[in-house]
């Protein structure tokens, strides 16, 4: 079907071609006036008129049709939104790709970029921050740096050294540079090797478990069957550390007991009735909030996301949501309703957050605080709280104010927070 722009992109290859306007009318029998008007997108054009008008120029009639298509369009918007200094005019932008698909592809190709290279540069931050390899390597490396350091300054600025001596200060000068070059060469082979293996060094039994379910696609819900449950009790066996697989087998534990008090198909049903809200679907099915978040964030297809802390704000558990970066430890945006939700036991938080960034992604943020007395009162009170992140679709209205919230303060490029604990890597925006 024949779209908006199908007049400039005749007329964009009549141009090309180096023809005239009167004689590409003539050779597909149409008037020059009639011609100049579809050229203009004054007129449309579509069935036969088009086919003789894409005969005359030697395209496929689908591709003046068709155009350059309405995903790279959209790309496009995406890309002037995700820079807010900047005020393109929208109302032009399939004029734009139209016109010049090539450059808008640039365009496109350029925001892409931009987006991996701002993921990159937080998990390289929360790589240089919190790995424990990098660290012992790095701290390796500069204890070699420092041994060379002194035992060449006493070699330097000594001058009478008895022979033996000197040759014990040559044999560690040596053994040093040997250990500097094996301590660099692992850690420039560590940061050099592929995403892949990357990937698989693991720091903490946490991020052990919790990539095991990212390889599930968060979703457990064999937990539901006997059978199933099995199943999943082997996958846990195979995890390399024990305590990743006592911290496992933890969680399967809770999640058959929470699918066994709150079905799938039960919680299908209460979701149609209560429209997706935490609170009235644990009221109507008799069991907690946070048991209601996990089944909702765990089941398959779900594109809820979900954090749990502790009272120290430590994240207990993390299923990521696209356009929310989730950090790998408890050193997350304090504005987050998640951590509001501590300081006010049982008080349902509900808001809508922005997320720091060039998409700048909006979520239904659903967040509580339950408190646990595991040795009655004469104990502590533990508190769990957990944040659900529910997407907005992109141009949703929204009528609640809109909470702007980052990652962790280290790449949080939102400036004048007065959240904001230590500056940023990244250049401040507005």
């Amino acid at each position: 079907m024949p779209n908006a722009l199908t007049g400039t992109l005749i007329r964009e290859r009549r141009l090309a071609l180096g023809l005239k306007q009167s004689d590409v009318a003539q050779a597909a029998g149409l008037s020059a006036p009639y011609l100049n008007l579809i050229e203009h997108n004054r007129r449309k054009v579509g069935g036969v008129a088009l086919d003789r008008l894409a005969m005359v120029l030697g395209v496929a009639a689908e591709t003046l049709a068709e155009g350059a298509g309405g995903a790279l369009v959209e790309e496009v918007r995406a890309a002037a939104a995700a820079v807010a200094e900047a005020t393109p005019e929208l109302d032009r932008v399939e004029d734009f790709v139209g016109r010049f698909p090539g450059w808008a592809a640039v365009v496109v190709a350029q925001h892409r970029r931009s987006g991996q290279l701002e993921h990159a540069v937080a998990a390289l931050n929360d790589r240089i921050t919190h790995d424990p390899h990098l660290s012992a390597s790095l701290h390796e490396v500069l204890s070699s740096v420092s041994s060379v350091r002194s035992t060449a300054a006493i070699l330097a600025e000594t001058e009478e050294i008895a022979p033996e001596w000197r040759a014990r200060f040559l044999r560690n000068l040596h053994q040093d540079s040997e250990r500097l070059a094996a301590g660099a060469e692992s850690l420039v082979a560590y940061l050099d090797g592929s995403d892949a293996l990357r990937d698989q060094t693991v720091a903490a039994p946490q991020e052990e478990m919790e990539a095991w379910l990212a390889a599930r696609g968060w979703q457990v819900a064999e937990v539901e069957t006997p059978d199933g449950a099995t199943v999943l009790q082997e996958e846990v066996a195979q995890l390399a550390s024990a305590d990743a697989r006592a911290m496992a087998g933890a969680f399967l534990a809770r999640a058959q007991a929470e699918a066994a008090a709150l079905p799938q198909a039960r919680l299908a049903e209460l979701s149609q009735d209560w429209a997706q809200d935490p609170a009235l679907i644990a009221r109507a099915a008799g069991v907690s909030v946070l048991t209601v978040m996990r089944r909702m964030a765990l089941q398959p297809g779900s594109r809820a996301g979900l954090v749990v802390c502790d009272a120290s704000g430590t994240m207990l558990f993390r299923k990521p949501v696209e356009g929310f970066a989730l950090p790998r430890f408890g050193t997350a945006c304090p504005l987050w309703p998640l951590f509001a939700a501590l300081g006010r036991p049982m008080a349902a938080m509900e808001a809508v957050v922005e997320m720091a960034g060039r998409a700048a992604r909006r979520f239904r943020a659903l967040a509580i605080c339950e408190v646990h007395l595991p040795r009655g009162f004469s104990g502590p009170d533990l508190r769990e709280a957990g944040m659900l992140l529910l997407p907005l679709d992109p141009g949703a209205v929204v009528a609640a104010p809109v909470h702007r919230v980052g990652t962790s303060c280290r790449i949080c490029p939102r400036g004048g927070c007065p959240a904001r604990r230590e500056p940023s890597i990244l250049p401040e925006v507005g």
